[in-house]
């Protein structure tokens, strides 16, 4: 298996204290702790997009293009790029430059997003997110793979002649899609036959499964092979300690006030993947996709859910309010006790020797294997 770091870079306050660090510290943070990722041998390191609510990711390109100068070698990507919302002229210009930057370090994951605030603040109509999905990233591969591109479609003006530059680094980057909720985005990722990430974050697992679950069908109906196609799964969170009662007992202010706040805000939205479906840390634990307990009950988690998704990469998330060093601890951990317990369960060819579509300027390495 293969592991990502994801950073969404939420800028809330400490549900408990209230402590809010700065815009800065909190940006300088996302380019440290991608240094630290790739310095722990992480695969790959992520940012997210928002423009509403309370984050700072809403310049993911800018974000990629200072840790593409800050590290060598780990691979850089998005979770998601909101491509409804994006002009695909500008995401090809955009992120082939980050890919050049790189050297052949990015594949991105796209999709409509999970904040219905910021289709108004664009202009756009949220009854529409996935027309405006799917009609942009059609556009967004032709542009990325073909050059004197012409193209008409319903929601931007047309396309004569058009080639972007830059060009990407050694052809098109691998774009995933990322999917949570409806079978919109399963069905494009298959109907290209792209790999898929499931959010995995919020929901009981039976949710995400019916739909990696269709995204291997609707593969074979399209003609792909369906056993040849990678699958990414994201987590609730990531917490570990010396025992799985100081884990939970650790936790359970910063988790708990979260979900209580989300929950909160979305009081009468009965749609799924609005607010966790789990009010308490045990709840989230036993029942959720939440990584929280000792080294070794983490890695024999994520075992448990590779049973249900049979998924190439796990991707963690650190919740930004905890201690600065106590966030690098975790991660240090996650790398050092955890990884190694589940390589030895799980392979994948992903981002190996032996995956011909990777990004062209990364191979990952082996993890290292309990004797």
């Amino acid at each position: 298996m293969r592991f990502q770091v994801l950073d969404i870079v939420p800028h809330a306050p400490h549900p408990v204290t209230g402590e809010l660090i700065s815009v800065h510290e909190r940006l300088a943070r996302v380019v440290e702790n991608a240094v630290l990722a790739e310095r722990l041998g992480f695969d790959s390191y992520a940012v997210g997009e928002r423009h509403a609510g309370e984050f700072v990711s809403s310049a993911p390109t800018v974000l990629l293009g200072a840790l593409a100068q800050a590290t060598d070698r780990i691979l850089l990507s998005t979770g998601v790029t909101v491509l409804s919302l994006l002009d695909p002229v500008r995401v090809a210009e955009d992120y082939a430059t980050v890919d050049q930057l790189s050297g052949g370090r990015l594949e991105i994951v796209i999709g409509k997003g999970n904040e219905d605030k910021h289709f108004p603040l664009f202009g756009l109509e949220l009854a529409k997110q996935y027309e405006y999905l799917t009609e942009n990233y059609e556009l967004l591969r032709r542009l990325l793979r073909e050059e004197d591109v012409t193209w008409r479609g319903t929601h931007r003006a047309p396309l004569d002649g058009v080639t972007t530059h830059p060009r990407p680094f050694a052809g098109p980057f691998r774009i995933w899609h990322g999917s949570a909720t409806s079978t919109a985005a399963v069905d494009l990722a298959a109907k290209w036959g792209d790999p898929l990430f499931t959010a995995n974050a919020l929901q009981p697992r039976e949710n995400y499964k019916v739909l990696v679950d269709r995204y291997r069908e609707k593969l074979a109906e399209h003609g792909h092979d369906p056993d040849a196609a990678y699958v990414g799964s994201g987590s609730g969170g990531l917490f570990l300690a010396d025992t799985d009662e100081e884990a939970i007992a650790q936790y359970r202010p910063i988790y708990e006030g979260f979900a209580a706040k989300v929950r909160a805000l979305h009081a009468g939205d009965d749609r799924p993947g609005k607010a966790t479906s789990f009010a308490t840390i045990e709840e989230a634990v036993e029942r959720g996709p939440a990584l929280v307990g000792t080294p070794e009950r983490v890695a024999a988690k994520i075992v448990d859910y590779h049973g249900a998704y049979r998924h190439d990469v796990q991707s963690v998330s650190i919740n930004p309010v905890l201690p600065y060093r106590q966030q690098q601890e975790v991660l240090t951990r996650f790398a050092e006790e955890v990884v190694p317990l589940v390589s030895r369960e799980l392979h994948t060819t992903l981002w190996g020797p032996d995956d011909p579509g990777r990004a062209r300027g990364f191979t990952a390495r082996d993890a290292p294997v309990p004797a």
